[in-house]
């Protein structure tokens, strides 16, 4: 999406849902590909942590093959809505290994709120850790899975959550060995406002 457009748009998104409730996007501005607009450099690792009661709503990563076909990424957050409460527990998932194609969910019916990364040489590629967070007793429901990000690989991968009342709860990831790229499909689920007895859905 052409991002002058999307920063078009996001304040008419913001003000409408803010009309609908009472919660606000916290984008942390996207710089143009500058080395302080991402949280990494390339064949860097990081961890990347939404600040407390906010979950991950938009990735953006751009690719290099010339640095290690590596990404740069940067996220944006979302304070959750009053109906979840705040966050009752906070965990790092298990690692994704590197050169491998992966399905994870945030166990204990968790929302993802952070990402940590470690690059490999080795493989030219990344291992990955959702950071998540566990809302009371609500469980998942309505889930899907959304395109793949990004299109194609060795492009631009730019994922934003417009569907207010669906949250990230993890991804499943293909890697290809000719590219050395992933993509990307997040986990969108809607979440109960009511406890449930499930201990993971």
């Amino acid at each position: 999406m052409d991002l002058a457009l999307l920063w078009v748009l996001l304040p008419l998104v913001t003000v409408a849902w803010g009309q609908y409730d009472d919660y606000a996007y916290s984008y942390q501005q996207y710089h143009d590909y500058s080395d302080d607009g991402w949280v990494n450099l390339n064949r860097q690792g990081f961890s990347y942590q939404c600040p407390h009661g906010e979950v991950v709503v938009a990735v953006k990563s751009i690719f290099n093959k010339k640095e290690g076909s590596d990404r740069q990424w940067n996220y944006a957050c979302m304070p959750t809505p009053q109906s979840l409460g705040e966050p009752t527990e906070c965990w790092w998932e298990e690692i994704n290994r590197a050169g491998m194609e992966w399905y994870q969910t945030c166990s204990n019916n968790g929302l993802v709120a952070g990402f940590q990364s470690r690059y490999f040489e080795s493989v030219l590629d990344r291992e990955w850790q959702f950071y998540c967070c566990r809302y009371s007793k609500r469980c998942p429901y309505s889930c899907w899975l959304t395109t793949e990000y990004p299109g194609h690989y060795g492009e631009e991968m730019d994922m934003i959550s417009y569907n207010y009342d669906h949250y990230m709860r993890g991804a499943t990831t293909t890697f290809s060995s000719v590219e050395r790229d992933r993509q990307w499909k997040f986990i969108m689920c809607r979440m109960t406002d009511y406890n449930c007895e499930f201990a993971n859905v």
